[in-house]
């Protein structure tokens, strides 16, 4: 760290490497699967399978009443 009269400076490390530099690096990247999207929700498809037997159930009910 230097002191310039106002402030600390930091100074930026002498050994910097640059990762796309290692092929190595790079290829076990660009070769890392990518994580599986999760699958949605089947709860709204059960919601509306137990609407429609309800429905079902209240139309043969009224028919068989009338």
């Amino acid at each position: 760290m230097e002191f310039d009269g106002l402030r600390y400076r930091h100074r930026m490390s002498e050994n910097y490497t640059d990762p796309s530099g290692n092929t190595e690096q790079f290829r076990a990247f660009a070769h890392t699967p990518e994580a599986a999207a999760p699958a949605p929700s089947r709860l709204p498809l059960i919601i509306a399978a137990a609407v429609v037997v309800v429905v079902l159930l209240v139309l043969a009910a009224w028919l068989a009443l009338s």
